[in-house]
């Protein structure tokens, strides 16, 4: 496994990948007749099946920013691109996960987007924030409504700036399919926005933050970064194997579905590569995690204690 930069624009797909394909099309009809039928199920189940779908939906933008599950760009981005969890544009994230995979310095607050570790000049917020997800039972229970807050604070202050047009017609668009959604919501489903936001954007968030919790840790050797959880063959189906991260980061291309195969048959050297990162299981994670922090929230202790 290597740190290198990844090309901005991964390799696509030479052929439609049915499998994917029909994934799309089960989160898309699946999320259709939740909403339809909300008023019918009780909450707390809806807020699984809800959860589990926003879940999985993030996972299938993950997979279209890759480059599936069709040969066209546009086609990918048009299959990813509507806003179920209302906060995040999709071509928002597909460029700082980009940048994520583009990064020679994995984990630096500095140069990777995506990471969850703090610069020295963090604001008391920041800090504050890492504190309060620094568990895992932080990250679930606070870790939705940060993260969605302090992304949306942070876009709203560079919209200000003259140079953020771009930005601007993103957030156009994205906000124009919103309100598509919010008018299906209401008028076909006579859901409301505080149900919604309950049953479906929270859980959705706080299963994702469940993958990213540990997927990544600071180490001094970069190509020890990157974790790998085995055994997960429900959460696994969630996070379209994106578990198996070490093998994700050293072949982005590969499609979710053989990225299992990828990973047994490279398994020696990725493990050899990462220094033996690697869970048993979420059950390990959360066995270890639930109330102690991964990590020091400094990225610089962390490399520091490191080893």
């Amino acid at each position: 496994m290597s740190s290198a930069p990844r090309p901005d624009s991964p390799p696509l797909s030479s052929r439609l990948e049915v499998p994917t394909l029909i994934l799309w099309a089960i989160i898309h009809g699946g999320w259709i007749m939740l909403t339809l039928a909300s008023a019918k199920i009780p909450t707390p189940l809806l807020a699984a099946l809800g959860g589990w779908i926003l879940a999985w939906h993030g996972s299938f933008q993950h997979e279209a920013i890759h480059g599936h599950p069709t040969p066209w760009r546009r086609v990918n981005d048009a299959l990813a691109s509507a806003p179920l969890s209302l906060w995040l544009p999709y071509p928002l994230y597909r460029r700082t996960h980009l940048a994520h995979h583009a990064t020679h310095d994995l984990t630096s607050p500095e140069h990777d987007p995506e990471s969850r570790y703090l610069p020295p000049s963090a604001s008391r917020w920041a800090r504050v924030s890492a504190f309060a997800g620094s568990t895992l039972a932080g990250r679930l229970l606070l870790g939705p409504p940060i993260e969605i807050a302090t992304f949306l604070v942070r876009e709203a202050r560079s919209l200000a700036s003259p140079r953020a047009a771009a930005a601007r017609r993103i957030w156009a668009t994205h906000l124009a399919l919103v309100a598509v959604v919010l008018a299906w919501l209401h008028f076909a489903c006579g859901l409301s926005l505080g149900r919604y936001l309950l049953c479906f954007v929270y859980p959705g968030a706080a299963l994702s933050l469940i993958r990213s919790f540990a997927e990544h840790r600071a180490h001094r050797l970069h190509d020890r970064r990157v974790a790998v959880v085995e055994n997960a063959p429900v959460l696994g189906l969630l996070f379209l194997n994106n578990n198996l991260h070490a093998a994700h980061h050293d072949s982005p291309g590969t499609p979710w579905y053989r990225l299992p195969g990828r990973y047994v048959r490279e398994r020696a050297r990725l493990l050899s590569s990462n220094g033996g990162l690697v869970y048993d299981g979420y059950g390990e994670i959360f066995r270890r995690y639930l109330l102690t922090p991964h990590d020091h929230a400094d990225h610089g202790k962390a490399l520091e204690t490191s080893s």
